[in-house]
């Protein structure tokens, strides 16, 4: 199966990056590792994680406080957001169906 990012999780997902990098150099790239491991965990079991709503899932981070939420399409994951965690939880609702 494969995965795509809605455009604001791809820039959630780069911010926080950078966020990360400028804490401590290699944070960035731990923080991304993290996000594309959680990835592989949903492809693996898409229908394993917390359910948001009807059709949005949320799969946390092991390290970071953050989760990806996603919905499964037919052929493949959507991820809506790289969600952190203390933010404020339904902000990502108004990008699903939308691309």
């Amino acid at each position: 199966m494969k995965y795509s990012f809605h455009p604001s999780a791809r820039t959630e997902l780069n911010d926080s990056i950078n966020y990360y990098e400028d804490c401590h150099q290699g944070l960035g790239l731990e923080f991304a590792e993290e996000v594309y491991s959680t990835i592989q965990r949903i492809l693996w079991f898409p229908e394993a994680w917390s359910r948001l709503s009807l059709n949005s899932r949320r799969c946390l981070t092991n390290r970071f406080p953050y989760g990806i939420i996603y919905q499964v399409l037919e052929d493949e994951i959507s991820i809506v957001a790289v969600m952190q965690l203390n933010r404020k939880p339904d902000y990502w609702k108004d990008r699903v169906g939308k691309r």
